[in-house]
Formats: C-alpha cells, sequence, structure tokens
C-alpha cells in the first residue's frame, strides 16, 4: 500500500511540475513510510511526517487543525502541547470506513500544491479499497 500512495504522490508532483516529500504514518501516528522526490525543499523532510502525525491524532487535516487552533476557537494552543504537532496544509488522515488507519504528509509544494496532490492520493486510495 505504502508504494501504491508514494508512487501516485509523485504521479501528481510531476504533473503539478514541483517535487515534493511523502509521508505515511500508523493508527498511532508511527513512521511507516517517507520518501524525498529529487529536490524537494529540505524543510518538507521535517515537515511531511509531522502533517502525517498530526492528522491522526487529530482525526482531522492539518489545515482544519490550524484553524481551530487560533486565538478563541477549540483547539487554541494544541500545538504547544506536542512538538510533533503541525499546523501546516497537506496532512490527511486514512480511514477505511469510520476506522482511522494512518495518515498522510505531503509537502514541498505550494499549500493548494500540496492540498491538491494529497487530495488525489485519498482518491487513489480509496478506489483501491473499493476494489479490494
Amino acid at each position: 500500500m505504502c508504494e501504491f500512495l508514494s508512487k501516485k504522490a509523485q504521479e501528481e508532483a510531476q504533473k503539478l511540475g514541483v517535487d515534493i516529500s511523502f509521508a505515511i504514518v500508523d493508527e498511532g501516528g508511527n513512521l511507516k513510510f517517507f520518501r524525498r522526490f529529487k529536490e524537494a525543499l529540505l524543510l518538507s523532510i521535517h515537515l511531511v511526517p509531522k502533517k502525517a502525525y498530526t492528522s491522526v491524532i487529530t482525526r482531522s487535516k492539518t489545515e482544519d487543525v490550524a484553524k481551530y487552533s487560533k486565538e478563541g476557537e477549540s483547539l487554541m494552543g494544541i500545538h504547544t502541547t506536542d512538538s510533533r504537532i503541525c499546523l501546516v496544509s497537506g496532512g490527511y488522515p486514512l480511514f477505511i470506513g469510520n476506522k482511522l488507519i494512518g495518515g498522510i504528509g505531503v509537502g514541498g509544494g505550494s499549500e493548494a500544491e500540496d492540498k491538491q496532490i494529497a487530495e488525489a492520493i485519498l482518491g487513489a486510495f480509496a478506489n483501491f479499497i473499493a476494489s479490494h
């Protein structure tokens, strides 16, 4: 599954002409897979595992966590409780039905590019699960 999702990430990144890093974590937020493609931003090496981790422990997209972590919101200050929490878009949880099985992190492009790549990966994941 990791190689399948990684290939989809690479294909989508190539379509956009951007180099990315890609990570997959299990349901406990433990890193299971990491790949840096070509000349992806060095910062992405550190961010994408944290994006995947954040999506798992919150069961949410990282962009939503960022939205709700602002002052006065329900997750205000969450990033101060755990140094692995990342408030940058590009982290998405993976579910089979209602069961959380892990998460992905994509980084290296713009926010819109990272989201587009991640959403393509989620689509490929859903198709894979539906066919197996």
